[in-house]
């Protein structure tokens, strides 16, 4: 049962941080408002929702495996509270920290219409916070970080990632203009209607 649980706990972190990092890409790549791979805006938008939605569901089964690793001895309080598991105290800390940040993520996220967008993109902002903490993790911790594959996937995160936010930060992201196309703009983040 502990291998199973170890190699679950494994396999499922690795396969979150894949699915971050494609949602931090598409999520940069819906904020241009572009399309990309053959989809509309709201094909992308909706893609980055449910890739993000995906790698939480795998990085809680993630965590709750490695509430089952006799080896790792995590709690429950371990898993939101960083610094006190007994195990690798710093990097699991940076990995609870990072989804901390995906809680707040969530949160906001489903509860937009009554934070208000000012609030749900304040708070999204943390995701160029959780990727890194994230990656640490995952090299700090991981069971897999001496192994050449492990680092060639990180390396192609960290490069995906790298080149998604230098793309954002320069002058070619501006929003393409859809004026004078016929085109009317599309919220990506639907608001509610005033009284």
């Amino acid at each position: 049962m502990d291998e199973a649980m170890w190699a679950l706990g494994r396999g499922t972190g690795v396969v979150g941080l894949v699915l971050f990092t494609a949602a931090i890409v598409l999520g940069i790549v819906v904020r241009s408002g572009r399309p990309a791979a053959g989809l509309p805006r709201f094909g992308v938008a909706r893609l980055h929702r449910d890739v993000a939605l995906l790698a939480t569901a795998f990085i809680g089964v993630h965590m709750v495996s490695l509430l089952f690793d006799s080896y790792a001895q995590l709690t429950v309080v371990d898993l939101v509270v960083p610094f006190l598991a007994d195990y690798e105290p710093v990097w699991l800390g940076i990995g609870t920290l990072a989804v901390d940040i995906v809680i707040a993520v969530v949160a906001t996220a489903l509860l937009r219409h009554r934070v208000g967008v000012k609030a749900f993109r304040f708070v999204h902002w943390g995701t160029y916070l959780l990727w890194p903490f994230a990656v640490a993790h995952a090299i700090g911790a991981g069971s897999d970080a001496g192994e050449a594959w492990f680092l060639a996937l990180v390396g192609v995160c960290v490069l995906a990632v790298a080149a998604s936010v230098a793309w954002r930060l320069s002058r070619r992201f501006s929003r393409p203009s859809l004026a004078g196309r016929g085109v009317r703009p599309v919220a990506l983040i639907p608001q509610e209607a005033s009284s």
